[in-house]
């Protein structure tokens, strides 16, 4: 085998190499590590890429056949949670208006919403959280388990092995009572050896908790069907039992209406009942809801509220962790239930008594005659004895109020209750008596001659006057004299005007303004003036 060369300075130093590698043999010194922390083996190479077999090397020894280029920024470790870095004072400019914590604003706050936030109460300022930031590499992206603690599954570990221990003391007490029964039964009686090994072997098996019970349902004889698969024809051979009989009318075929009971044809379930006029012992049907508040199914569902309802009051108790235990609670619940409601009955038993027990009155006295009189028409109708008496109200009867001499609800008028005593309406008012009454009805009266005064004083509407209109539809006052020379006049400026308008190349450069306006001028502007609401606005001029 072929060794490294190394050169020395001097033969010295080769001296003390020799020494060196010598007591590491033996035991002596520290063996030689590289830059993990790990023991090179001194009997491979440093320049082979792999080692014999027999040298027992589990990786390359050379620096340049490691991975000797990693990132230093990569980690693998994770976030602390629930970590706080600082507790402020009071209220810090840009932090969370609901809480105070620098960390995070207020849309994205964790903490209940205050009815007053921390900027403005200056109070119960919130500590700011760890932000921290990791580098992870390709590895630890995808690590599931990155972060875990497995100091968590402790618990798990310790709980089970508490219930284990109650167990086996359960059991072990069991035993020991069975033992001290079956002994003190025995006392006196000489009963063989064998006799008392099998009856113990019989105890043993009776304390024993059966957990390998074969359910009965999987040995009944189902319709088989066989199948194929994962097999080069389409798979193995196997048995799927069927659950339904064939000659069954299917679900959806009972009522073939399409408002009847919906048929899921995925689940293959239909809630509702497809026949529900139908008499119900010629039924053999009656919907999915029928097995699910019936029989065994109410009974697991009673399980389940029960489990919630006990583990909401701080019970250990889960169905599906733990279902055998939850079904012991339950029984026993439903034992100390009713032995409570047997005490309760008992106890108002003793103080009341029981008229079921006691002895039946004798038919003397139930069809035996009284001396109550009672008097009949000749309807059959009773006129006198036997009254019947008024039902009792909840409410307090005949309690009259603020003076009042009857009940409020005993005056009725225009859709309104009131009191009868004074007629007022209002519930909570003083009664006034017959004065109030008068002076309610005078005033009525009153109103009313108001109103008929009023009607007959108003003024018939005057008619509608006929206005002149011209020829545009403007009103002209009935004086209004026009000049037929100054009208003709003051239309040709009008059209000269309008020209104007449409090209002002002919307007002059100096331009005199009137403000004074003839009743001529108006009338020719308002007969020239362009009406868009006038079909023959197209056929004039």
């Amino acid at each position: 085998m072929a060794t490294a060369s190394v050169a020395f300075k001097s033969r010295e130093d080769h001296r003390k190499q020799l020494e060196l590698e010598e007591a590491r043999k033996a035991g002596l010194a520290p063996a030689e590590v590289d830059e993990d922390g790990k023991e090179i083996n001194p009997h491979i190479p440093q320049y082979m890429s792999s080692a014999p077999w027999y040298l027992n090397a589990e990786r390359p020894s050379l620096k340049h056949q490691r991975k000797w280029k990693s990132d230093p920024n990569y980690t693998k470790s994770w976030y602390d949670r629930g970590a706080k870095i600082f507790q402020a004072e009071k209220y810090r400019k840009g932090a969370c208006e609901n809480c105070g914590a620098m960390t995070h604003d207020a849309k994205s706050c964790m903490e209940r919403p205050r009815k007053k936030g921390a900027k403005w109460t200056n109070m119960h300022i919130a500590p700011d959280e760890k932000i921290e930031i990791f580098e992870l590499d390709y590895d630890g992206k995808r690590d599931r388990w990155n972060g875990y603690d497995a100091s968590t599954y402790a618990r798990v570990i310790e709980r089970y092995e508490a219930r284990d221990e109650a167990r086996r003391k359960y059991l072990k007490e069991q035993q020991l009572k069975k033992l001290e029964e079956k002994n003190s039964k025995n006392e006196g009686e000489g009963e063989g050896e064998g006799g008392e090994i099998s009856d113990e072997e019989d105890d043993d098996d009776a304390l024993k908790v059966d957990e390998a019970k074969v359910d009965e349902s999987k040995q009944m004889d189902f319709a088989k069907v066989e199948k194929r698969v994962r097999t080069t024809g389409g798979g193995s051979t196997g048995t799927v039992r069927n659950l339904r009989i064939r000659e069954d009318t299917a679900k959806y075929l009972l009522n073939l209406d399409v408002n009847s009971a919906y048929y899921d044809p995925k689940t293959r379930s239909m809630r509702e009942d497809p026949l529900p006029d139908a008499d119900p012992n010629e039924k053999f049907y009656e919907g999915d809801n029928q097995y699910r508040m019936s029989g065994q199914a109410l009974e697991f569902k009673q399980l389940n509220i029960h489990a919630w309802e006990a583990f909401d009051k701080g019970q250990d108790i889960h169905m599906q962790a733990a279902p055998s235990q939850a079904e012991l609670l339950f029984k026993n619940y439903k034992v100390i239930k009713e032995k409570l409601k047997s005490k309760t009955k008992d106890t108002i038993m003793e103080k009341y008594g029981n008229a079921a027990t006691e002895e039946e009155i004798p038919m003397e006295l139930l069809l035996g005659q009284s001396e109550r009189q009672v008097e009949y028409d000749r309807a059959g109708r009773i006129i006198k004895g036997m009254e019947t008496s008024l039902p009792k109200s909840k409410y307090e009867e005949d309690v009259f109020i603020n003076n009042h001499t009857s009940v409020w609800g005993s005056w009725w008028k225009d859709h309104q209750w009131g009191y009868k005593c004074c007629k007022q309406t209002v519930r909570n008012s003083y009664c006034t008596g017959a004065a109030g009454i008068e002076a309610a009805e005078a005033a009525t009266d009153l109103m009313k001659s108001n109103i008929a005064r009023k009607a007959s004083s108003e003024d018939a509407p005057a008619p509608a006057q006929e206005k002149k209109h011209v020829t545009w539809g403007t009103d002209v006052p009935e004086d209004l004299v026009l000049d037929e020379k100054l009208l003709t006049e003051a239309l040709k400026k009008e059209e000269e005007r309008r020209r104007e308008e449409k090209d002002e190349r002919k307007r002059k450069y100096n331009v005199r303004w009137n403000d004074e306006v003839t009743a001529e001028e108006m009338e020719a502007y308002r007969m020239k003036r362009v009406h868009h609401d006038d079909p023959m606005k197209d056929f004039l001029n």
